[in-house]
């Protein structure tokens, strides 16, 4: 079987100066209230439509994993699918199609999982009824034999995702050698086969009652519908609900790279050289993260960007090149990646690199390319917008790592903030 290097560079990067804020022209209109328990209860009416949007997002992600008990908040989002003491099996998927939902779907992030779906207005009960369920009583209908199915079901999902796919562990590599071993972003949300095999019944139900409890939930509700009768429901169903020991929350804790570190990974699936590099960079809702999210941009996307000027076009050694600026809530870090033509060398890349840095550095960036770019992400932003269930996860995001659920009109005004001397300084 051929075999082919995939590279990562890991390097230090970036001061991080908070730039200032103007008073943002655009908010999202919410009530938000807590029950005795600790859940936060946030509600938004959009009247544009006979439907409801309903969300329920736990403060947990594999960040909130132990070492050697990994892949647990991914699975979690597995088996609350499948039935509650008083759902019954088939849970959400098949109450979803009895009532005319959309169909209920899950993430799981480093920092939250969330369970949402839209339904019709006149179905709302039903889904918080069902949500309470699966927060108050799922955890009573897992068995051994439920875990052990699910178990290989996931299993399955990395071996198909990640184990036998080109490039599939280049973020496992990056992230090892970014985050210390006692980092919570050490691991990947995945989790590995071996913790996954070796988790108990015990085990199972220990992670479920520390993070799945009403202090840590935010439910959000957004749609056409009627927030006085809404909140008797919510009262009802989620009230009796105990809730769980308190929760300390995580320090802020950026990844940190000495020196520049070079790893050569052997990948039996790839079939082009890879060269990717990374470095520690700011947390979610950091100031200079909205810099940084401009400045990979306008590096390497459309012709005018200084890495597809002499990677692609100049010297040709690969057909596009990709940057992104990758927050989390405790940290962050912005990764380029190019995968270059069967015959280039990454030594070649390596040095095409340093030459379109070089570039920038020489030519910045132009207040035409900052407004092109700032109008895309503007457009972007409104879009995710666009639908109810959109504005629920803003909303619920908001509330979870900003205390905050209207936090999106701080961010759309931080956006649109951005200086070219903004750009310029987190480069620098």
């Amino acid at each position: 079987m051929k075999k082919t290097f995939s590279f990562a560079i890991i390097a230090v990067l970036l001061s991080t100066i908070a730039f200032g804020q103007q008073k943002p022209s655009f908010k999202i209109e919410y009530q938000k209230f807590t029950l005795p328990n600790g859940l936060d209860v946030v509600f938004h009416i959009d009247r544009s439509d006979p439907v409801v949007a309903v969300n329920l997002t736990a403060h947990v992600g594999s960040a909130r994993e132990k070492a050697g008990r990994t892949g647990f908040a991914h699975m979690f989002e597995h088996l609350l699918f499948l039935e509650s003491e008083n759902l019954g099996k088939g849970g959400l998927d098949k109450l979803s199609a009895r009532i005319g939902g959309s169909g209920a779907n899950g993430s799981t992030s480093r920092d939250r999982t969330n369970y949402l779906q839209t339904v019709p207005n006149d179905a709302l009960e039903k889904m918080l009824w069902a949500e309470a369920d699966k927060l108050g009583w799922f955890i009573n209908t897992v068995t051994v034999p439920v875990l052990e199915k699910e178990k290989q079901v996931v299993k399955n999902e990395k071996r198909q995702g990640v184990d036998n796919v080109p490039y599939g562990h280049t973020q496992y590599v990056i992230d090892k050698a970014l985050y210390p071993a006692d980092h919570p972003y050490n691991w990947q949300v995945i989790g590995s086969l071996e913790d996954l095999q070796a988790a108990t019944l015990d085990d199972v139900k220990e992670f479920f009652r520390r993070w799945y409890v009403p202090n840590n939930v935010t439910l959000t509700v957004a749609g056409d519908f009627d927030p006085v009768q809404a909140k008797k429901w919510v009262e009802k169903y989620f009230g009796e609900i105990k809730r769980g020991e308190d929760i300390t929350p995580l320090e802020k804790r950026p990844g940190v790279v000495k020196e520049t570190v070079k790893f050569f990974h052997e990948d039996n699936f790839a079939r082009l050289p890879e060269l990717t590099m990374a470095w520690p960079t700011v947390e979610q809702y950091h100031p200079d993260s909205y810099a940084l999210n401009v400045l990979t941009t306008y590096l390497t996307r459309g012709k005018r960007a200084p890495f597809y000027q002499v990677i692609v076009e100049d010297k040709k050694l690969a057909p596009e090149v990709s940057m992104f600026s990758f927050e989390s809530e405790l940290a962050g870090q912005t990764q380029l990646e190019v995968r270059a033509f069967a015959d280039k060398k990454l030594d070649d890349v390596a040095a095409a690199i340093s030459e379109a840095f070089a570039k920038f550095e020489k030519e910045g960036i132009s207040e035409q390319d900052l407004n092109r770019i700032k109008a895309g992400q503007e457009t972007q932003f409104y879009n995710s917008l666009s639908s109810v269930l959109g504005k629920s996860a803003q909303l619920a995001q908001g509330n979870i790592f900003a205390n905050d659920p209207g936090f999106a009109a701080k961010e759309i005004d931080a956006i649109l903030s951005v200086t070219t001397a903004d750009v310029k300084r987190v480069y620098e």
